[in-house]
């Protein structure tokens, strides 16, 4: 089986790929990264020209992007049944909502944490519309399902979840009973219990006091 190597920070969006390989139950290895010196040397920037985490190596295989990564790990790994069978209605849901967490929703969010507001007369202009269109088009996500892609969780949940996760964590996104409702359903799930405590240890110590 081909090496697969986790390039993280635990304070980072790499927690949500994390998540993602604790689902797919395969042996890995983790190289943490710090801000502004190891994640922008060369040897990194050869992985991710972006100089951004989280990447995963695969054999010689490379994925950056947190949707990508996931994407690829369900692929990579069936036997964990996280992807739906392609062709599929289920399979339609899974990359619509997870691409759509990938897109609009972070756009939105990151432009509304930065005090930028999309004009209603700029609306066509922007892919995602305004932000209350994208907090309309989650919650239509969540309104036929437990799960975006439908009865059983898949790898578009741990990113569409993440998102609401944090959103909710931080407060940049509207905390709508859907989203409470689904979020505490995920937060049932081991794998995000094994991840956050991987992470959690590696978060630097707090000075005392």
């Amino acid at each position: 089986m081909a090496d697969l190597i986790f390039y993280t920070n635990p304070m980072s969006r790499g927690r949500i790929v994390r998540w993602m390989l604790e689902e797919v139950g395969q042996p890995y290895r983790t190289e943490v990264l710090d801000y502004g010196t190891t994640m922008k040397a060369p040897d990194y920037l050869a992985v991710n020209p972006m100089g951004k985490v989280p990447a995963i190596k695969h054999g010689d295989a490379v994925v950056t992007e947190g949707a990508a990564i996931c994407a690829y790990l369900a692929d990579a790994f069936p036997e964990a049944g996280l992807a739906p069978e392609p062709g599929t209605p289920e399979a339609a849901a899974y990359y619509r909502w997870m691409f759509f967490a990938a897109g609009p929703v972070e756009s939105a969010v990151t432009n509304k944490s930065m005090g930028w507001d999309v004009p209603d007369d700029k609306k066509a202009m922007a892919g995602y519309g305004n932000f209350d269109d994208v907090m309309a088009a989650l919650e239509h996500a969540l309104s036929k399902s437990d799960y975006v892609a439908g009865d059983r969780f898949t790898a578009a949940d741990v990113y569409f979840g993440s998102q609401i996760g944090w959103g909710l964590m931080f407060g940049s996104i509207d905390k709508r009973p859907a989203f409470e409702a689904y979020w505490a359903r995920l937060q049932t799930r081991p794998a995000m219990a094994r991840a956050n405590e991987l992470d959690d240890a590696l978060m630097p110590a707090q000075p005392a006091g």
